[in-house]
């Protein structure tokens, strides 16, 4: 895979002809995405379902006529469910993308993609970096791949990055379901052989400001400094919420799944560490920070109701 480190900078987005178009802006990423642009009072637009369909063609070229850049957080996210509605994911996260890359082709626009740790297998030892091979195990990472190569094969400037472990306040994530089922269920077992960076999309979003200021091409990885299991995330949160839940260690062969998921997740980030401007901060800094904002919600939820 093209990997160039070789960047093209052209200074502030704004600066550019046309709007930063973002794709997908009311998921989970793209919702703090939008949010922290506007705060920094940049040109864009932010287009979601059900008024914009990635899967349609049309939709997708008028998406991009008055664009200056493209960002794609669209996405098939359900991993489960990716294996029984695979032509489904393949239309989003591939297809879908491939078609993204020939206009953006032939607007002369770069683009901006998110993609996932689901490329790989997870049975290196070491953290991944940009040049280990892709060997997807679920649906879900099979559709993701192939979207990263048709967005290559369509010859436009592209930027994919590659995330993991991803938590916000705006979508269904690891961190919220834990704490869902902890208000159910006091005893909850959680699997210690999986092995990653929980990743605030906060802390994502002001990594992908950044790249739009520079514009490099070729693939980055970024996730939250240090890794820990999913067992670790969940001692964590617990912790921090005072929570009295009795948690119980478990390995990934203990849950029957329709998807199989890699069990180490890790990435080798400094590749993007030489582009951004500020430290990456250690996962368990942006998860309290997140935690104290879960806290905040649910007091004012209470005080409504």
């Amino acid at each position: 895979m093209h990997t160039t480190k070789q960047f093209r900078t052209t200074g502030h987005a704004e600066m550019d002809n046309g709007k930063i178009v973002i794709l997908g802006g009311k998921g989970m990423l793209g919702t703090d995405l939008t949010n922290l642009c506007r705060s920094k009072g940049l040109n864009l637009v932010s287009l979601d379902l059900p008024e914009f369909d990635i899967t349609n063609a049309g939709h997708l070229q008028n998406a991009l006529k008055e664009a200056g850049l493209v960002i794609n957080c669209a996405a098939y996210t359900n991993v489960e469910k990716a294996e029984s509605e695979k032509d489904r994911a393949f239309k989003v996260n591939a297809d879908a993308v491939g078609r993204l890359g020939e206009q953006a082709k032939k607007n002369g626009l770069w683009v901006l993609h998110i993609s996932t740790d689901f490329v790989f297998d997870g049975t290196k030892k070491e953290p991944y970096n940009e040049q280990d091979q892709p060997n997807p195990i679920n649906a879900y990472g099979q559709s993701k791949l192939a979207g990263e190569k048709l967005l290559i094969e369509s010859g436009c400037q592209y930027c994919i990055i590659r995330l993991q472990w991803t938590y916000g306040l705006n979508g269904r994530n690891f961190v919220k379901k834990l704490i869902s089922a902890a208000k159910e269920k006091s005893e909850l077992k959680v699997v210690d052989d999986q092995v990653g960076s929980p990743t605030s999309t906060e802390e994502a979003a002001k990594a992908l400001v950044r790249l739009i200021q520079l514009k490099p091409t070729g693939v980055f990885h970024f996730a939250s400094d240090g890794f820990t299991s999913r067992f670790g995330t969940a001692e964590f949160i617990f912790e921090k919420l005072a929570m009295p839940v009795r948690l119980k260690a478990c390995k990934t062969k203990d849950f029957p799944s329709a998807a199989a998921r890699p069990l180490n997740s890790t990435f080798d980030c400094s590749r993007i560490k030489g582009l951004l401007d500020e430290p990456i901060e250690e996962w368990q800094k942006p998860l309290e920070r997140f935690i104290g904002k879960l806290k905040d919600k649910i007091k004012k939820s209470k005080i409504k109701s």
